[in-house]
Order: C-alpha cells, then structure tokens, then sequence
C-alpha cells in the first residue's frame, strides 16, 4: 500500500535541521522535510543521458545544490549530438562519475549500469531534461532513512502547482498505472513518474534480473519490486513537463510495450 504527502520539504542541511527540531512539532518537521541526514548516509543519482547537450550540465549542477550527501553517476548512452564534449569539461571525483556506453541501448540499459555501480544507501533516478527538480529529493528520502519505506515514488499528480498536460498524457498514464495497481496490488497514482528512490540492497538484487532496454523499466521495475514486498511509499513532486520539440523521447509504443511488460513480468 502506497501513502501521499502533500507539502515540499524546505533545503535545509542537518545542521539547521537540529536547530529548528525542537522549535516545531513534529509533524511539522514532518511535513515540511526537516529532518536530519545521518552521518552514514548516502544518495546515489543516477543520470542516464542521451543527446542532452543543452541540459546535462545545468542538470548536474543542480543536484549538486542539494545539499545532501551524494554519489552522482552519469551513464552516457551513446549520445552523438555534443553530449560527451560536454561532459569531459567536468572533473569526476568523489562524487562524480561519468559512464560512456559506446552505442545508444536504451534508458534501460543505461540504468542497469548505474545501478550496479551504485554505492549509497538509496538509489534515486534523474533524468538530464530539466522536467524534475532535485530539490524534491530530501522530500523523498525521508520515509526511507525513517525506516517507513524501501521504495518512495515522486507522484506528478499531487498537490503542486504544475503546468497543465495535454489530456492525453494524462489519459493513457492514468491508464498505464491503474492497470500496473492491478497487476501489483498497489495503489500508486504515478508508476511512469522518472522519481523512484530505492534502497540499494533492494535495487542491485533485482539489476541483474532488469531486461528492459528502454522505458519500458519501469513498469519491469515496479513489478519486480512488489514482488518482493518492497514496503511503497508516493510524495507529490514538482514537474515542468517538456514537448517533443524540445527532446521528448518517450512516445506511443512505449505505452504498449508497458502494457507488454505487465503481461511479461
């Protein structure tokens, strides 16, 4: 069973967090995100990347304002469009790796990478288009290092101010998940949502098992993690959708290869 939040969290490092605690109550630190990180903590995001030339960048940059201890991974799926050029101008280090596939395989693939690579405590997937915020990241933490959930979904359809969608994204979304609640027993209200963080021991158990080269993981994904009574979790997130105009990759058969994927898995 999933369970919905409704307010942002504040960007407050742990510190801040100790000092205003004991001022609120509880469920007000609860519900605007102010908690502290333990010191053994860790987020790993993954990146997968493909011809992102106008945004990789400014993606990294913004994951990096968090403020919360993280492992970034960027997996670079082939991209031919100046991508790589850009990415070698960065500097990897401790928080930083880059990834080159030598051939575009999918998103799909390029997350199984990521995944394996993995070092932090939960893994959180983000995607270099500039649609989601990472500062809805702490928000989405929260039930896991609380011990509430193994598994938090980003729910587009929460109580956010958002640009209106075309009705038909809405439609076949609203369709592709109620027949995903179905086939899991859940009750999540955004299975296609880019925003899944997982504990890691969670996510590399089941990464070698991962088949789906392209969008088609995440029905693959929320499939095998019900299966294994992950314990799910959905906090609203914010969300700038962007059109096909402006590199929007997914389309109409990757509806129906989700629809596949709940037959297959």
């Amino acid at each position: 069973m999933s369970s919905i939040e409704s307010e942002p969290a504040l960007q407050l490092s742990s510190l801040q967090a100790k000092l205003l605690n004991p001022v609120l109550t509880a469920d007000v630190c609860r519900r605007l995100g102010i908690f502290a990180i333990p010191a053994d903590f860790k987020l790993t995001v993954v990146i997968p990347v493909y011809n992102e030339v106008n945004t990789v960048i400014a993606v990294i940059a913004r994951v990096r304002q968090t403020m919360l201890p993280l492992e970034i991974i960027v997996v670079d799926d082939g991209s031919q469009d100046g991508t790589r050029e850009k990415l070698a101008t960065l500097v990897p280090g401790d928080d930083l790796r880059i990834i080159l596939h030598s051939e575009n395989r999918g998103k799909g693939a390029a997350l199984r990478t990521g995944f394996e690579l993995a070092t932090g405590t939960a893994i959180v997937v983000q995607d270099a288009d500039l649609e989601y915020d990472p500062d809805d990241f702490r928000f989405l933490i929260h039930p896991i290092i609380e011990g509430q959930a193994d598994v938090v979904y980003g729910t587009r359809y929460g109580h956010h101010d958002r640009p209106v969608p075309p009705l038909w994204h809405v439609i076949v979304n609203r369709w592709i998940t109620r027949l995903c609640n179905i086939r899991t027993g859940l009750y999540l209200s955004d299975v296609e949502t880019c925003y899944k963080v997982v504990r890691r021991e969670f996510l590399q158990e089941l990464a070698p098992s991962l088949k789906e080269n392209r969008f088609g993981i995440e029905i693959e994904l929320t499939v095998k993690l019900a299966r294994k009574r992950a314990r799910f979790y959905e906090r609203p997130i914010r969300y700038d959708r962007r059109g096909f105009d402006e590199g929007k990759k997914i389309g109409w058969r990757d509806g129906v290869r989700a629809l596949y994927c709940m037959l297959r898995y």
